[in-house]
């Protein structure tokens, strides 16, 4: 009797959990039209229903594998900051489909909770292609070599993702691509490993985020299991972590990693790390980690060129094998310069907008259908706009951004320069300091630190940033 008092209790709380967590769902969906817009929420999010939470990862149901792809690549990373920022004990989101859940259900089947169980928790999606070790994350079928389409600014960390996934032997180790966020750091990291899979079977391959590392040895310390844990990651032949960055700062999960990172070395198998900053700008980094990460090859990915975003979205149109104004792309390569993700968004916005709505692809439909993110792009910052700012608040020449002068009264001005550029635009400090008179990113980065330590002391310097920031992000 005490057993089954208590296995009703569990299920009990259990199910007020499932309800509370529903309701917060709700609570966070009604932000989506500010965060994300009016149209986007309309068409894709509203469809996103609650399915349940589970050890820190939050699942959601979506009518179709299309609309599943399309939120999780445009909007994923978003949602799981706004539920984040509201509830710290969701570590993860999940989207699964489901063509037939209703738009009122949130509660899931004994049958349907045995399935979705098999399908093991952190590793959904089996029919796209996935990791089949249960430690592993699903493999995106469109990331291959052939759909990456290349150009200045990542040819160097294509080419050497190109050498590591083709090479007998291990070449670079490790080798670390970073840069901004929606730039090819994740599709250059799956074409790798379906590469590596397809020529060399027999090779071991696990691909996960960084987050799923330090959730899967939390999971290890949670059930005492940091044995199978550390065997599980010595084991693979190719070990590949992206957004490094987020474990940077948590010192327990980058210990482990440590003593992992260095196993594999050890025995010369590969390790592949993406991040949004180079080893030595990652805040929060032991020495030794940061100094290990820098032995391989670091390759840097930089902001799009007007060609390449050309480029990718024709090579995008060719892959959905449809149709597309010339013009219009033309538009979308000039007007979305941030990332390939959110321009890689826009085009599958219009595709479905045509398709629901029946209305021709033109410059004009396109204006209104993303009268959102065109607005947004508008308002980006560009060094350009701070160089200008800053030489006039400071009554400092414009080419003095771009010389070596080194008086005080030049040289602080472009050190705030530099450190609202590296706050303000999601350039990397090399791409920064090239837009510095062709500095070197070391002296970015000193100038970012300095800035750092003067406003902590300096009242009125501060105060002067806080001003410019105000100014140009008006």
């Amino acid at each position: 009797m005490a057993s089954l008092a208590a296995s009703v209790i569990k299920e009990s709380e259990q199910g007020q959990q499932g309800a509370d967590y529903a309701l917060f769902w709700q609570q966070v969906t009604k932000k989506f039209p500010e965060s994300f817009g009016e149209s986007t929420t309309n068409s894709w999010l509203s469809h996103l229903k609650f399915y349940e939470f589970v050890s820190g990862r939050l699942v959601l149901i979506a009518p179709s594998r299309f609309m599943r792809d399309w939120v999780d690549t445009n909007c994923g990373r978003q949602i799981l900051k706004l539920l984040q920022q509201k509830n710290s004990q969701v570590l993860a989101l999940d989207i699964i489909v489901d063509p037939s859940a209703s738009s009122n259900s949130s509660v899931k089947s004994d049958r349907e909770a045995d399935q979705y169980s098999k399908e093991t928790l952190i590793n959904l999606g089996a029919d796209q292609g996935v990791d089949q070790d249960s430690f592993g994350s699903r493999l995106d079928p469109r990331y291959t070599f052939e759909n990456f389409v290349i150009g200045k600014p990542n040819e160097l960390a294509h080419a050497a993702a190109r050498r590591v996934a083709e090479a007998d032997q291990v070449t670079f180790n490790p080798l670390f691509l970073y840069g901004g966020v929606g730039l090819g750091k994740t599709h250059l990291m799956h074409a790798i490993a379906w590469h590596i899979r397809k020529c060399h079977p027999h090779r071991k391959v696990v691909y996960l985020s960084a987050e799923k590392f330090m959730y899967l040895f939390i999971r290890a310390l949670r059930f005492k299991d940091t044995v199978a844990f550390k065997e599980q990651f010595r084991a693979v032949d190719v070990l590949m972590i992206d957004d490094f960055q987020f474990i940077a700062g948590k010192d327990s999960t980058q210990e482990e990693f440590f003593h992992t990172f260095n196993a594999l070395v050890d025995k010369n198998h590969q390790v592949i790390i993406s991040a949004d900053k180079s080893p030595s700008d990652l805040t929060g980094l032991e020495e030794r980690m940061r100094s290990r990460l820098g032995w391989g090859l670091v390759a840097d990915i930089h902001p799009t060129t007007y060609e390449l975003r050309l480029g990718i979205l024709q090579s995008k149109v060719e892959q959905m094998k449809t149709t597309f104004p010339a013009k219009v792309l033309e538009f979308l390569a000039h007007k979305i310069s941030s990332n390939v993700r959110e321009l890689e968004g826009a085009l599958n916005r219009i595709i479905a907008h045509s398709m629901l709505v029946g209305r021709e692809i033109t410059i004009e439909t396109v204006q209104e259908v993303l009268t959102d993110l065109l607005r947004a792009n508008d308002r980006r910052i560009s060094v350009e706009d701070i160089q200008k700012r800053v030489a006039e608040h400071f009554n400092v020449r414009l080419s003095d951004m771009h010389s070596p002068r080194r008086l005080r009264t030049v040289a602080r001005p472009r050190q705030v320069a530099m450190y609202l550029a590296k706050t303000l635009t999601p350039l990397s400090l090399p791409e920064i300091g090239r837009k510095f008179g062709g500095r070197d990113h070391t002296t970015v980065m000193h100038a970012v630190k300095k800035v750092e330590e003067l406003k902590q002391n300096d009242l009125s310097l501060s105060e002067d940033i806080d001003l410019l920031r105000k100014m140009l992000q008006s």
